[in-house]
């Protein structure tokens, strides 16, 4: 049985360059699922991983009782000397969150960029953060470093720019990477100097380094008991999966239902180029039975050319998603947050991995019922041609 399928599939493969007009359909429309399937969910990909990689499970946020982002929080002095004071914490930074209207390079239309007001815990708490052209940012005086992706997507965010902030004049003194996190979406300046042009007293929350992640837990209890403090404490891990929001599962519905749409269609080209085959190889599959091939390698034959094109087509699909978005930057409204996040597409291993997959059912499906009509096909029939 192994020969004969090995026989009947080399023959029909051989004589796939004379039905190159049909068979193309089905590599066309299976790549185009495929190929859009893995660009959308690219998008997902990127997002969440621009947003995981900003959390470390030794970090975690403070923010004021009841809120949700460092937008809507609020801490005070003597909460920030409180909580540096507390068992275990290894550092704490006070940091002020805010959000500005600066126009963006792609349209020229304002929208939200956040400005985070630190100090020099900031960066102690973050080696991630790295100055990779100009130099830091000096405490006292209007000077802002731009993150990577804020740098790329929003106009004037140049080294040597004045940017205007709230009626102040700000210079650009530098470019900061931090690992590809969404701080790199964020302007960073002097927290007392952002207090003062913003008339903001305090900060928004407290980024807080312990000795260890499980610290965080016992952390949050000793906060939770403490009259003098109404705060919450999240770990950085679980504080970034909730800002995402549920936009990275709406994308993710959004490029499967879009695939589903488009492999219906490639499903019935599938269908109708193999049966296509099956139809003007008849007194071919005929004769071959006849002199003693079985039904059962007829099937399995055309099933491996259906799947072999839908491969072709995944194949060529995952090509162009990665060759076209992979790395390929973009932004997004945060939805918790209201501001802007630079990502990078992600196309990743298991990505191209489930787009093949998904050109292997496609293609079986495709294959499945020509096969069979094949096998099923009466040999005196068929020898006349019928």
């Amino acid at each position: 049985m192994l020969a004969q399928i090995l026989e009947i599939t080399l023959m029909n493969l051989k004589n796939l360059p004379s039905r190159l007009g049909s068979s193309s359909v089905v590599v066309v429309g299976i790549g185009g699922v495929v190929g859009v399937m893995v660009a959308i969910l690219a998008m997902a990909a990127g997002f969440q991983g621009t947003l995981d990689s900003g959390a470390s499970p030794d970090r975690a946020v403070v923010l004021r009782g009841g809120s949700d982002s460092e937008l809507s929080s609020g801490v005070t002095t003597a909460d920030v000397n409180v909580i540096r004071s507390m068992e275990g914490i290894a550092l704490a930074s006070p940091e002020l969150y805010m959000v500005a209207d600066v126009p963006k390079r792609s349209t020229g239309t304002d929208a939200n960029l956040i400005v985070r007001g630190v100090t020099a815990d900031a960066f102690a708490l973050r080696d991630e953060v790295v100055i990779v052209d100009g130099r830091h940012l000096e405490p006292g005086r209007g000077e802002v470093i731009a993150g990577r992706g804020a740098h790329i997507e929003f106009a004037g965010i140049d080294i040597g720019n004045k940017i205007r902030l709230r009626q102040s004049e700000w210079t650009i003194v530098g470019i900061f990477e931090a690992d590809g996190s969404a701080y790199e979406s964020e302007l960073w300046v002097d927290l007392p100097v952002l207090q003062s042009a913003f008339r903001f007293n305090g900060a928004s929350s407290i980024r807080v380094l312990v000795d260890s992640p499980e610290r965080i837990d016992e952390l949050a209890e000793r906060i939770k008991g403490d009259p003098r403090l109404d705060l919450e404490v999240t770990g950085e891990t679980e504080y970034f999966a909730g800002q995402a929001g549920g936009l990275t599962d709406t994308i993710r519905i959004f490029g499967y239902t879009v695939a589903v749409i488009m492999a219906i269609g490639a499903v019935f080209a599938a269908l109708n180029t193999m049966y296509t085959a099956v139809v003007t190889r008849t007194v071919e599959i005929a004769t071959l039975r006849a002199l003693g091939f079985g039904s059962v390698p007829v099937v399995v034959s055309v099933m491996i050319e259906s799947m072999a094109l839908a491969l072709l087509g995944g194949v060529l699909g995952a090509l162009v998603a990665y060759v076209g978005f992979n790395g390929y930057t973009v932004s997004t409204l945060s939805n918790v947050s209201f501001s802007q996040i630079a990502f990078d597409f992600a196309v990743t291993p298991e990505l191209l991995r489930d787009g093949l997959i998904w050109a292997l059912g496609l293609g079986t499906l495709g294959g499945l019922l020509p096969a069979v009509r094949a096998a099923r096909l009466p040999i005196t029939v068929a020898l006349r041609g019928e």
